[in-house]
């Protein structure tokens, strides 16, 4: 793709970046056929190629800022795009830096809206209360907050158990308060099995949730907070473990993301590449895991932090298989659920459709029960499913 940057835009290290990405677009469109969006609006500027243009005229000095904001707004970035990609366009990369770019102001209601979902989520003892009180007050929340409520309000795992292998479990945010028990789960299953597991009060928000809004210095200060607290214990363990799929992608990329920070940058890597998914973990110790309910017929979902951003794909099914149960079949397992962070919240109607379409997806081979391996797709998933949706974890012992 031909570009026309400024020589002020080409002087920052965002803008030669986004220079560089934009160039390695050949407009092919193949992005288009597995865009979530694309295939619910038929907009061209709601599929990834159509973004890509907007976002090389917002960089070239568009004065449509309001177009602009709109069809990115309405972009999970569930990065389907780059998986699919001959060109290897990073897609998520260049939608970050034109979300930095406008910044996470936005007008009325739904400006409103972002402000209180980052003061609150990223912040367990905020998320812990708004969710206390929300559930005390359940028929006068809004339908959007009420259905993603935690049936159980979880409190953070604390644990240190030492042994000749040991890991640092990640909290989380919303997962330590949404679904507490996948962690518990987790943190038995290792000492089960002699790995001992160790958590730290340090821990912040991976970040995740500032970067999808665009607001990056809060974002870096998230990210800097935990290199800080996660670095110092790096050689006493044996891996730094999510089992969100959604944080872990953002801890994996903090030596991208801190690069330019010559205070942070080499620690930062180091931290990222000392984190794995719970999947990646597990399959290499090659550990006999058992079903925790044996017979069972297993829909799974692969969130798309998990299949598109990490790039794991069938670790976590042979792992279900090897335990005995049988996985289903599920139409068009590439496509988002809607949830996407903070997406189901501020684009309500288009997340509604995408829960309904994975959900009937999930349930097409009758299943008894839905697996995934992210809070946010369990929470989404679960307010419209009829069968029981939990962590993989939970399903091996």
């Amino acid at each position: 793709m031909r570009t026309d940057f400024s020589s002020q835009i080409l002087a920052t290290s965002s803008g030669a970046r986004a220079n560089e990405i934009l160039r390695a677009c050949v407009h092919c469109g193949f992005c288009n056929a597995t865009c979530p969006t694309y295939q619910l609006t038929g907009d061209e500027l709601d599929g990834p190629r159509g973004r890509i243009y907007l976002i090389r005229e917002l960089l070239q000095g568009s004065e449509d800022i309001d177009r602009v904001t709109r069809h990115l707004d309405r972009c999970l970035t569930c990065r389907a795009c780059e998986t699919t990609c001959p060109s290897g366009v990073a897609y998520g990369e260049l939608a970050e830096i034109a979300r930095n770019h406008l910044g996470p102001e936005r007008d009325g209601l739904n400006g409103r809206l972002r402000k209180l979902l980052q003061w609150m989520v990223p912040v367990p003892r905020r998320l812990r209360a708004m969710a206390r009180l929300g559930r005390a007050f359940r028929w006068f929340a809004p339908p959007r907050f009420a259905k993603n409520l935690p049936a159980r309000v979880g409190k953070p795992l604390a644990v240190d158990s030492d042994s000749a292998t040991r890991v640092l479990l990640l909290n989380g945010c919303a997962q330590q308060v949404n679904s507490a028990a996948t962690n518990e789960h987790l943190a038995q299953l290792l000492q089960t099995h002699d790995i001992g597991v160790k958590t730290i009060a340090e821990e912040a928000c991976c970040g995740g949730l500032d970067l999808h809004l665009g607001d990056d210095s809060a974002a870096l200060g998230y990210v800097r907070r935990n290199v800080d607290a996660l670095h110092p214990l790096l050689d006493e363990i044996d891996a730094v473990l999510s089992t969100a799929s959604g944080c872990g992608v953002t801890v994996k990329d903090y030596g991208r993301l801190l690069e330019h920070d010559e205070h942070y940058a080499q620690r930062a890597a180091e931290v990222a590449a000392k984190t794995l998914d719970v999947s990646e973990y597990l399959v290499h110790k090659d550990l006999s895991l058992a079903a925790t309910q044996p017979g069972m017929r297993v829909a799974w979902h692969s969130p798309c932090t998990l299949q598109h951003g990490q790039q794991l794909n069938g670790v976590v099914e042979k792992m279900l298989q090897g335990a005995g149960y049988e996985l289903t079949s599920v139409p068009d397992a590439h496509l988002c659920c809607g949830s996407a962070g903070t997406y189901s919240m501020l684009q309500p109607t288009l997340a509604e459709q995408l829960k309904q379409n994975k959900i009937a997806a999930l349930s097409s081979d009758e299943p008894d029960i839905i697996a995934t391996a992210n809070v946010g797709c369990q929470t989404h998933i679960a307010a419209g499913a009829k069968l029981p949706v939990l962590h993989w974890i939970e399903l091996l012992k």
